[in-house]
């Protein structure tokens, strides 16, 4: 049988991380980040990682391991991570998930094997080169004549995803649609729980995020995003793409333009958290746990460990 795991879910500042190392307490648990961000080095502030102090003696994996300058996929972060888990399963500890990242965390609990190839690999670069000199429509076409699936479900604006189709394509001789359906065949690697947590007013949950960036501000979010850059980390790197972070790169030395900036870092989050929403609802497994004006961590602890209970989880 499957070993159990913890997935505790949900869109950005709902409270994932308090639950998910009150839980870890109780259970005698680890906590290992499914955050697409906080893997970066350097990043505490903007991803809202937690500190020392708020661990409260729960170890935490999968933070800051990774160089910001690094782009992770979500095959790498899989890897990395299932080795994390199998290991505190091999200690007698329960592995608790705690993140928004949804393919992330899909990816571990499926340990879904990811098609070969890689962004920066020489198939793609003569794609991308064609790309650039013919336009999108010769390539969808092409993938059109090898996997008419996966060109009827991509849109002509998917660029990414017409590449990377074909790549696994060039690259294997199998096509993505063909991998894909082979994959989701297996059985997961996992027997996950899952506890989503979400807002039942969707202002709620918009004004909390506000706050937080706010919060984020007051703790230095600036200073870190100029440390990054005077640490050598491109502009253009993934690390920098993240949302509280791109907003704020041209923020003047005087501080002129932060405010602007900010309020698109609000927009961006909120943005952000509907669309993690959208994906972690066709998860039918979720158990929901919905906040009224507040967080009530108590009734949320409570209500956790009876799901838990419920599942097996001793």
């Amino acid at each position: 049988m499957a070993a159990k795991i913890v997935c505790v879910v949900g869109p950005t500042a709902c409270g994932k991380t308090t639950l998910g190392i009150l839980l870890a307490k109780k259970f005698s648990g680890e906590v290992v980040s499914a955050d697409s961000m906080q893997i970066y080095r350097g990043m505490t502030v903007g991803t809202a990682a937690p500190t020392a102090a708020e661990m409260d003696g729960v170890p935490h994996h999968m933070i800051a391991v990774a160089d910001p300058a690094e782009q992770w996929s979500a095959a790498r972060y899989a890897r990395e991570a299932i080795a994390v888990v199998d290991d505190i399963l091999s200690r007698g500890k329960q592995p608790i998930l705690v993140g928004g990242t949804g393919l992330w965390l899909d990816a571990v609990v499926r340990g879904r094997d990811f098609a070969p190839g890689a962004a920066g690999g020489q198939v793609r670069r003569q794609l991308q080169t064609r790309l650039e000199r013919e336009g999108i429509a010769p390539l969808l076409e092409e993938l059109r004549q090898v996997d008419p699936e996966a060109a009827a479900r991509l849109h002509p604006a998917d660029e990414k995803r017409i590449l990377r189709a074909l790549e696994v394509y060039a690259e294997t001789g199998e096509t993505i649609s063909a991998h894909n359906a082979r994959t989701a065949a297996l059985p997961p690697r996992y027997d996950a729980v899952w506890i989503g947590l979400q807002f039942a007013d969707r202002a709620d949950m918009r004004a909390l995020i506000d706050r937080r960036v706010d919060a984020m501000a007051a703790a230095g979010l600036l200073e870190e995003v100029r440390a990054l850059v005077r640490s050598g980390v491109p502009r253009e790197s993934t690390a920098l793409q993240a949302i509280g972070y791109k907003e704020l790169l041209d923020v003047g030395e005087d501080g002129q333009g932060l405010e602007a900036a900010l309020e698109e870092v609000k927009l961006r989050s909120r943005q952000y958290a509907k669309r993690q929403l959208t994906w972690l609802r066709r998860n039918p497994d979720i158990h929901w746990i919905t906040w009224g004006k507040e967080r009530d961590f108590a009734r949320a602890l409570q209500v956790s460990t009876e799901i838990l209970a419920a599942a097996g989880v001793c």
